[in-house]
């Protein structure tokens, strides 16, 4: 079979003008990246804001496997679906960071038949936004030691600051680094680069609803705290007019095109296992206004990016969600249910695997939100593994539908879109899990017991200090955003299944105050990813005709 790549090179897009013009996009409110990609105008958003809302469709998955199970995929290919029985259908993407891209997972613009194309731009530097967020951060980067080195007596002699420096790629050589080691020309201090996902403004970013929201979001971001504890704002460096200038046009959503034609935002790119996982709310809140359905995913398992889409996107902007689709595949109920290869056929791996499923959904039923279990199916699937899980769905009462977007597109997706848009005429009864009023520690410990299904949180006495110093500041009465390995329920990416008995390690805590959440660090998680002994760049090339190959 043709690789993902091969199969996208093989479609031609149609020019973005003709997208647009479909979704009722003016002409005037593009701005063309080339002929396959255009930035929109956030007056679309004031333009049609007395229009009625479409459904949103939340895309979500069981713990994956190491190589994700296919929820873009499924998104993609849900949006085609639905186009195939006649409705009028977005999606909604993050856009793919090149760490990933060049390491473990490779491209992340779908597969086979349910891409978004140009898949090659999109999964390299599509319109820049990336860089643009690197490029802010970095600045703000620089301005923190250059204050420092001109406030010295603020911060004593060792300044407690937290913001870190920011790279697109996978360098674990950069995790802890000592800067200004030499000379005299600034403090020296230990610092860290985290990867640009990671960053502050990335979710600045994602969480703004116009560019003055976007411009006081980035002055309420805490770069670190004086000799008195009290926190440190961008806004004091005065430089989150100058951020803004650099992110003016990366705040503008991206409109591409999926396989078959249907109109995508692709914009926005946090990781769900550091940050908080979803696409920007101005692409999601501009495609609810031009059509009838909204496909969007967040990031890895309903304990990461689910919980993160209800308890902080839709907290944030008041979205109330439709619909959720929970993705689920073979291979990440063997590997849940004990085996040993996730690629062998295993029908009792599967069996045991299910209890992962189970806590899934109803991760996903104590949100209110009607849901149903898709199985992204593939040719290693045996008969009575995917009997093994229907039968499951169906001892349970939840709606289930199989899936086959990777090989037929939105033909094979028909199934799905039905059930999705019938889940959508019934009423959701969405709430947040939690009141931002509690304390930080039971918020944490809120989330471990409810979603995780742990006994309780532990902290280390750093983090118990980072808390008080951020209550005494009043930065606390935010909702929670837990970095978690996505690989288990647990903190720990070993121990697979639905595990009971067990403890989240809370490590560290500090405020994205520009952002809207708390950070909270558990197990050893890191937000600066390393590249594996073998990297997917050894599989991406360019012939001389300047064609990429091998990345996906």
């Amino acid at each position: 079979m043709k690789s993902s790549l091969e199969i996208a090179q093989s479609v031609k897009p149609k020019p973005i003008e003709a997208i647009a013009k479909k979704t009722g996009i003016k002409k005037s409110e593009l701005e063309l990246y080339g002929p396959f990609k255009a930035k929109v105008s956030l007056s679309v958003l004031s333009r049609l804001k007395k229009k009625k809302d479409g459904k949103l469709i939340l895309v979500t998955a069981i713990t994956p496997t190491p190589h994700g199970e296919g929820k873009t995929t499924i998104t993609i290919g849900l949006g085609q679906g639905l186009a195939k029985i006649k409705k009028r259908a977005m999606i909604c993407l993050r856009q793919p960071s090149m760490g990933p891209i060049f390491g473990v997972k490779g491209g992340a613009t779908g597969g086979g038949y349910s891409q978004v194309l140009p898949m090659e731009e999109i999964n390299l530097h599509f319109t820049g936004d990336i860089h643009a967020v690197t490029s802010a951060n970095n600045l703000l980067a620089s301005m923190v030691d250059n204050y420092i080195y001109y406030h010295k007596e603020k911060f004593g002699s060792h300044p407690k600051i937290t913001w870190k420096r920011a790279e697109d790629t996978n360098d674990r050589s950069l995790r802890n680094i000592q800067i200004c080691a030499v000379g005299n020309l600034c403090i020296p201090r230990e610092d860290a680069f985290q990867i640009t996902a990671a960053s502050e403004v990335m979710a600045v970013l994602c969480l703004s609803d116009s560019i003055f929201d976007l411009k006081e979001r980035l002055g309420n971001m805490v770069v670190g705290f004086d000799i008195g504890q009290k926190p440190i704002f961008a806004r004091d460096l005065q430089t989150h007019g100058a951020m803004a200038a650099i992110l003016q046009k990366a705040i503008m959503p991206n409109l591409v095109q999926s396989m078959e034609g249907v109109p995508a935002f692709i914009h926005g790119g946090p990781f769900a296992n550091i940050a908080h996982g979803c696409n920007s709310i101005l692409a999601t809140k501009t495609a609810l206004k031009l059509a009838d359905y909204v496909v969007t995913e967040a990031g890895f398992a309903s304990d990461l990016g689910a919980e993160k889409f209800f308890d902080i996107k839709c907290r944030a902007t008041k979205l109330k969600p439709n619909a959720a689709v929970l993705v689920a595949t073979i291979k990440a109920l063997r590997r849940s249910g004990g085996a040993q290869d996730e690629e062998k056929t295993d029908p009792k791996a599967v069996a045991a695997g299910l209890e992962n499923l189970v806590h899934h959904c109803e991760n996903i039923r104590q949100f209110g939100v009607p849901f149903v279990v898709a199985l992204n199916h593939f040719e290693s699937d045996s008969k009575e593994e995917i009997e093994t899980v229907r039968r499951a769905c169906r001892e349970k009462n939840y709606p289930f539908a199989i899936s086959d977007a990777f090989t037929k597109g939105g033909e094979g997706s028909i199934e799905l879109a039905k059930v999705a848009a019938k889940l959508c005429s019934k009423k959701s009864n969405y709430k947040p899990l939690y009141e931002t009023n509690l304390s930080i520690q039971e918020k944490i410990e809120t989330i471990a017991k409810k979603v995780y299904g742990a006994d309780g949180a532990e902290f280390t006495q750093g983090a118990l200090e980072e808390i008080k110093v951020i209550e005494q500041n009043g930065l606390d009465k935010l909702p929670v955003c837990i970095s978690k390995t996505q690989l288990s329920l647990t903190d720990d990416p070993k121990i697979v299944g639905a595990p009971k008995g067990f403890l989240i390690h809370i490590r560290e805590v500090y405020p994205s105050f520009g952002a809207g959440f708390i950070v909270a660090l558990s197990g050893d998680l890191i937000s600066m990813p390393g590249l594996p002994k073998t990297p997917n760049t050894w599989n991406i090339d360019i012939d001389k005709n300047g064609k990429i190959k091998g990345l996906f």
